[in-house]
């Protein structure tokens, strides 16, 4: 599905900076009124042949979701408002929206005008949360491989060496279900997130399996692959899961009907790292041939091979709104990338070893990089600069990641501590401290009010 990227009008003088970028984009037409909030009454006065049924709300990233009817069917499109900012003049940006998308007539402006207010004060939120130790959970009797939230925040899962994924509850830290069946390492898992009603399992025993997160039963077995399966992840629209296997390949799952839908192979060595771009007609998978694919989604087509780096690929990601790529490497560099084009933007340099994980803020604006120089970096994705060096880890740094209002960074590290710090100042805020053994996951709910650490001694620590 194509972008379109729309211009402000140019009504009247007003100043630049106060201006956001409108993107609209169709999305898929699945029930998506739980992932946001209901932001409106019901509205119906668009022509006959598309009618606005109601509005949703987006906060992170900031956008409005319109929910419309077209011949019959529920569908949905959001308007993105990634540069949304408490300078942003409400009223031009409302009537911009307004003449860019049909589906709103003038008599919906200022409920346009009272949303966009509605989000620019979520922007405007402070967040001084200090968090404290919740609950330890000695979660396997081996250790642990991975954790991953929910949407909510309201459960998480974790990985085990002893073949298991078990299901969590966040406000009580008691043990929900354990999803057993697995003949080897439970290595990498994935909630079907915005949705958070499937889990699935990636094991070295070359497998990936399906479940219920209501009932714990084990929808599919996906078998296909001939080496173990280290990464997986769902798209958006919660219809496919793509597992990344060391067999050199990517398969892309129906998780409706169990069946292979797309078998991706080209790579010349094994696969460490798959993405999805948010509308799913997209996917990139990082290998240790030293490249990043781009792929069709529909097709299997292969569409761009991003060239450049000269050691593994050890991360990549697109962008919100799936214009940029960002890949990282064992070659102490990230690069950034152009993913209509596949041409490189930039090479970030400054890590003086391997770069460990890379990430996007929920806007696109802010890139993060950990590496195993034991410091993170943040760097501006339009101007390409380094704008803060997070010093202080006594060890690699193997995972970083934005709070969903990217006002703070987590980082994991061997050194037995997680740390939060300001994007910003590149200041250390708080030191998590309490594990035994090196920290290689963590993670943020959808709020950013909740933390949790995965640790190889075996044990995951809740921090609210």
């Amino acid at each position: 599905m194509a972008l379109s990227h729309l211009k402000p009008s140019q009504g009247g003088a007003r100043d630049e900076a106060s201006r956001s970028r409108l993107r609209l984009r169709v999305a898929e037409s699945v029930g998506l009124s739980g992932y946001y909030d209901d932001a409106s009454s019901r509205a119906s006065d668009a022509g006959d042949e598309m009618k606005l049924k109601r509005f949703l709300l987006r906060y992170y990233p900031p956008g409005i979701i319109l929910e419309y009817i077209q011949g019959g069917e529920l569908k949905t499109k959001s308007i993105d408002l990634l540069d949304l900012s408490a300078a942003t003049n409400v009223e031009a940006l409302a009537e911009d929206i307004r003449k860019a998308e049909p589906l709103i007539p003038a008599s919906r402006k200022d409920q346009v005008v009272h949303l966009i207010l509605r989000l620019q004060e979520k922007l405007g939120q402070q967040v001084d949360h200090r968090f404290y130790l919740f609950k330890v959970l000695r979660a396997h009797i081996l250790p642990l491989t991975n954790v991953a939230f929910n949407k909510s925040g309201s459960c998480f899962i974790t990985g085990s060496y002893d073949r298991t994924c078990k299901l969590w509850d966040t406000a009580s830290g008691e043990e929900l279900r354990s999803l057993e069946g697995h003949k080897n390492v439970v290595y990498t898992i994935a909630f079907n997130n915005p949705y958070g009603d499937k889990i699935a399992t990636g094991s070295f025993d070359k497998t990936c399996k399906l479940w219920s997160v209501d009932t714990g039963k084990c929808y599919y077995t996906f078998r296909g692959h001939t080496a173990e399966i280290v990464c997986l992840t769902f798209n958006l629209q919660s219809t496919l899961v793509a597992t990344g296997s060391m067999d050199r390949t990517v398969v892309l799952w129906d998780i409706q009907t169990g069946e292979e839908v797309v078998r991706l192979t080209g790579h010349s060595a094994e696969i460490i790292g798959v993405s999805f771009n948010t509308t799913g007609d997209r996917i990139i998978t990082g290998s240790f041939d030293h490249t990043v694919a781009v792929w069709d989604v529909g097709t299997g087509r292969r569409i761009h091979t991003l060239i450049g780096h000269r050691a593994e690929i050890s991360s990549a990601q697109f962008n919100w709104d799936c214009t940029l790529i960002v890949t990282g490497s064992m070659d102490k560099t990230c690069m950034l990338w152009n993913a209509l084009t596949g041409k490189r933007v930039a090479t970030l340099t400054g890590h003086e070893d391997e770069v460990l994980d890379v990430c996007f803020d929920y806007t696109g604006q802010r890139i993060a990089t950990a590496s195993a120089d034991g410091t993170a970096r943040v760097y501006d994705a339009e101007t390409k600069k380094c704008i803060a060096k997070l010093e202080g880890h006594g060890g690699e740094i193997s995972k970083v990641c934005f709070n969903p209002q990217g006002s703070r960074i987590l980082t994991a590290s061997s050194d037995k501590t997680a740390r939060l710090w300001d994007p910003q100042t590149g200041q250390c805020i708080q030191i998590l401290e309490g594990h035994t053994d090196e920290i290689f996951s963590c993670a943020f709910n959808y709020k950013g009010n909740i933390i949790i650490t995965g640790s190889k001694d075996n044990t995951c620590r809740i921090w609210r």
